[in-house]
């Protein structure tokens, strides 16, 4: 039976390739058939419309993509019905209904077109497209935020498994590792190898059983005697390899997301916590974990503060010297991160909006920490450490939702408080 099935796959690829691409009505028309479909008969149908789409121009794409916005949205019809239904009788039949009715199509359509062949990861491919044509594509954010509303179910941490990556893992993965890295280049094979293979050293990453062969996410750890200052002091060739049973501090050194059409899924937090607990009980002797971090809005925020009345001469040293006092950029640092916020009151900085949100605390601020051209057109080569106490976690994070109060070390905070005079 499963031989059949593939066998009539291949036979609809095949008839795809032959004849001219399905054009976005076409793929619409057949989308709003697979909504309405029984489950038995979906596979079929939304292989065909997965291949049809994968294989039309991009112009055709984009716009089956802006009109899954209008043509699958809730039906009016069904839906003013359910809301006067439930006026007048509002019971939980009612409410059932009313609920059924305020549901997007277009959410159906993603469940089906999730049983197709790698259903799941070509609808990761999808939300890629939808993120990178956002500006070309009608009602994208309604889009987005269907898909994204399926993909947080599915990808619900009670469904990922952490892995360890080592250096006898496969090629194809350790490729991808490479590839995937998003915070500290990987050069080449020998770097991979310091990075896996050291005894002081670890990679964790996520996995779902819908995309078995690719990482979601993976954080690189280094086991050190004490907090790092500089990011030299963990991937130098050259550095002192730690006896695992000596370390007293695991430090998350890079947190790389792998799958652009899983942006904005929350997993992140569950995989660092879901690693301290692993590493607890692998090493008991581990008492602190923290990271080093970049901060890669800084630079735009120091520039932003050249005018300020109290930290535009801070601001003006910070950016006229190179590099720049330490004592002025370990300052407006600790500002940045305490007190920075966008206009819907977040954390400013995309890096701490993560980590603070998981309960960290801003420990410590390095200056000179990261050489790199990127690092110096973020962040002027600083870098940060977030520590997670894990006895504070769940305090710091309900601060910082209800009274918007990031948790900050004695240290930092005396750092922001001479920043301002």
């Amino acid at each position: 039976m499963i031989a059949m099935v593939e066998a009539g796959r291949d036979l609809l690829r095949a008839a795809i390739r032959r004849r001219d691409p399905l054009s976005a009505d076409r793929l619409l028309t057949m989308s709003e058939d697979l909504a309405r479909s029984p489950p038995g008969f979906a596979p079929a149908l939304a292989e065909q419309i997965l291949s049809g789409y994968e294989a039309a121009p991009e112009t055709e794409r984009r716009a089956f993509l802006s009109g899954l916005a209008v043509r699958l949205a809730p039906d009016p019809v069904r839906l003013e019905r359910a809301v006067a239904g439930f006026g007048r009788r509002p019971d939980p039949a009612a409410l059932a209904e009313l609920h059924a009715a305020s549901e997007p199509r277009r959410q159906q359509l993603f469940r089906n077109l999730n049983l197709a062949r790698d259903g799941t990861t070509r609808l990761v491919r999808l939300r890629t497209d939808l993120g990178r044509w956002r500006r070309e594509i009608d009602d994208a954010d309604t889009l987005d935020a269907d898909l994204a509303h399926l993909l947080s179910s599915w990808f619900n941490a009670g469904f990922l498994r952490l892995e360890r990556i080592d250096w006898s893992s496969p090629a194809s993965l350790l490729r991808k590792i490479i590839a995937y890295e998003a915070v500290h280049e990987i050069g080449d094979w020998d770097e991979l190898r310091r990075r896996l293979e050291p005894q002081d050293r670890r990679c964790y990453a996520f996995f779902h059983s819908g995309m078995p062969d690719e990482p979601l996410i993976f954080v690189e750890v280094a086991l050190t005697t004490g907090t790092p200052r500089s990011i030299e002091s963990l991937l130098s060739p050259v550095r002192r390899v730690c006896p695992p049973g000596q370390a007293q501090t695991a430090v998350f050194y890079s947190i790389s997301n792998c799958q652009d059409g899983l942006r904005g899924i929350p997993f992140g937090s569950s995989l660092i916590k879901q690693v301290v607990e692993l590493l607890r009980a692998e090493l008991p002797s581990l008492r602190t974990f923290v990271t080093l971090s970049p901060m890669p809005g800084l630079r735009a925020w120091v520039e932003s503060r050249a005018d300020d009345p109290v930290l535009g001469a801070a601001a003006r040293a910070v950016l006229d010297v190179d590099p720049p006092p330490a004592d002025q950029l370990r300052r407006l640092a600790a500002t940045y991160l305490l007190t920075a916020k966008s206009g819907a009151g977040q954390v400013l900085d995309p890096v701490g909006r993560f980590h603070l949100g998981n309960g960290a605390c801003v420990h410590d601020i390095h200056p000179g920490a990261d050489p790199s051209a990127k690092a110096q057109r973020q962040s002027f080569g600083a870098m940060v450490n977030y520590l997670y106490d894990l006895g504070a976690l769940e305090r710091n994070r309900a601060r910082l939702d209800r009274d918007g109060a990031v948790a900050g070390a004695r240290r930092v905070r005396a750092f922001a408080r001479r920043g301002a005079l």
